[in-house]
């Protein structure tokens, strides 16, 4: 293989510092990075012998299975992501042979653009092992180390280091592959704890547009009460354009202490007509408590006349607790004599997989599959459930919506293609593709898409998304069936036109016979 950095040389012989750096290039999958000492990276050192390797040999791991991606993501943080280290203990014990790459380049004299080097070194060395195109995006990876690190040496400071990691990662066309600074990835992880200070917003980028938007608003905060919806597109915060920012540093500019207050203009419509317009509000911040589920009891009347019980069960996020509480909710209603079930997806953006696919087995009986991954080689793995027993069997019909992604989709494809639950609502996100995070040297944590899921059925989600077998639309409750029309005292939630069609569904269901 040609060297890497062939114009080095001509800054070698200006007495400047070189690091070689020797990386495991490993069969494409999900593998553990090696230990390294970095001799002259974290300061310029000119005692350090020049032509030295640092030798990180790491064994080549054999390609995991999809169960073994999956089951690994219970030990990562919540997000669209799971930990890669965790994904490494699964795949650390096949041996295998090694083939190595050296890497060298030159030291900045810039204390803190070294420990950036450094970063840039482990991020392209995570995208080259398991990013999930091969091709990155059809150019010479190992050329682009050498390009970044060229525009990098020159430079002064950690942010504007941070922003070539940044470039060199765009390029790879996948909006979900990201770094974020290690202020940023604090801040993410007390976030995936269950509560934050806030406005309650979750945001994401949307794949086609690179706009970053709103994907849901937590109930009863800052942002629900300005009148923000999912879809809305985030322009500025406090004055300052979003233009090419990530997801999480726009997250990280909303959230602060509680108390204080943060101004965000936002764009609504489809940017032509009479229905766009552009909104300015101020929101205060405060404690976000995010609890994964809420339910109730709705009363029904069937098309017979007889007053039976409906389980509501909203489920928010995907966070570690979520397929605990779903369970318990189930028994205490089963234990009220529930008679049918609506799990609302609506709003939610995901989380934990493995948490999806928990909650799926709440629902399911057997060996069915959950969901399949299709690994960088294009090699799928299904992940099958191990002689599953549902806690009901009750008729079950599930809401979606734009803002129902990743997780949401996956638990939503899994209970359909199954033939367990009918689908009411609104075509979904459309993300499916599989995160790992990994934190890195200087606390900044890289997010790689690693993998891409098809539903039980084959079905391909990504930039697609899930369509329900029926939409709650205005025309379809001018229907004049009893059940579909608006009572003078109902509740919000039979009020609630989504879930009075789900309703006549699950009637549907039950005048066929059919316990899905």
């Amino acid at each position: 293989m040609e060297p890497l950095c062939p114009n080095f040389d001509l800054l070698k012989s200006s007495s400047v510092p070189l690091f070689s750096h020797r990386l495991s290039s490993i069969n494409p999958g999900i593998s553990k990075r090696s230990s390294a000492s970095f001799p002259c990276v974290s300061s310029y050192n000119r005692n350090c012998n020049r032509q030295a390797l640092v030798k990180t040999e790491a064994p080549k791991q054999q390609q995991p299975t999809g169960h073994d991606l999956i089951k690994s993501l219970t030990k990562g943080f919540v997000g669209f992501a799971a930990a890669a280290t965790a994904l490494a203990s699964v795949c650390s014990d096949s041996p295998a042979f090694a083939e190595s790459l050296t890497v060298a380049f030159p030291v900045s004299r810039a204390q803190e653009v070294n420990t950036v080097q450094r970063t840039l070194v482990e991020a392209w060395g995570l995208i080259r092992e398991t990013f999930v195109d091969p091709t990155f995006n059809h150019q010479d990876w190992d050329l682009k180390l050498q390009q970044t690190m060229v525009e990098m040496f020159p430079l002064k400071s950690a942010d504007a280091a941070y922003g070539k990691i940044r470039g060199m990662l765009s390029t790879l066309g996948d909006p979900f592959t990201r770094i974020i600074s290690p202020k940023e990835y604090q801040s993410f992880r007390i976030g995936s704890d269950g509560n934050l200070q806030g406005v309650g917003l979750f945001i994401t980028v949307e794949p086609k547009t690179g706009h970053l938007v709103v994907l849901s608003c937590v109930e009863g905060s800052p942002a629900a009460r300005a009148g923000i919806h999912d879809g809305d597109e985030l322009i500025e915060i406090n004055g300052q354009r979003l233009d090419g920012v990530d997801s999480e540093a726009a997250a990280q500019r909303l959230r602060g202490q509680a108390g204080t207050s943060v101004t965000v203009k936002l764009h609504r419509g489809n940017g032509s007509g009479s229905g766009s317009s552009i909104k300015e509000v101020k929101l205060p911040r405060e404690l976000i408590r995010l609890s994964p589920i809420s339910s109730t009891v709705i009363p029904h009347r069937t098309p017979d006349g007889r007053l039976t019980k409906t389980g509501y069960v909203k489920l928010s996020t995907f966070s570690q607790t979520a397929a605990t509480e779903m369970k318990n909710t189930i028994h205490e209603m089963e234990n009220l004599g529930v008679q049918s079930y609506i799990l609302d997806l609506r709003n939610n953006p995901g989380g934990l997989v493995k948490v999806g696919l928990d909650v799926a087995k709440i629902w399911l009986d057997g060996n069915e599959t959950l969901v399949n991954t299709v690994d960088r080689d294009g090699h799928m793995s299904p992940i099958n459930m191990a002689n599953g027993h549902a806690l009901t069997h009750d008729p079950l019909v599930v809401l979606v919506n734009e803002g129902s992604a990743s997780a949401s989709e996956i638990l939503a494809g899994a209970l359909h293609d199954n033939g367990r639950a009918i689908l009411v609502g609104h075509k979904t996100f459309g993300k499916g593709k599989i995160q790992s995070i990994t934190e890195l040297h200087d606390g900044s944590a890289l997010f790689v898409t690693v993998a891409k899921y098809l539903s039980p059925a084959l079905h391909d989600i990504d930039q697609v998304g899930i369509t329900p077998d029926v939409q709650c639309t205005t025309e379809m409750l001018n229907s004049p069936k009893e059940t579909l029309k608006a009572k003078s005292s109902v509740s919000s939630l039979e009020a609630d036109s989504c879930i009075m069609v789900a309703e006549h569904e699950l009637d549907i269901q039950e005048s066929k016979g059919t316990a899905s």
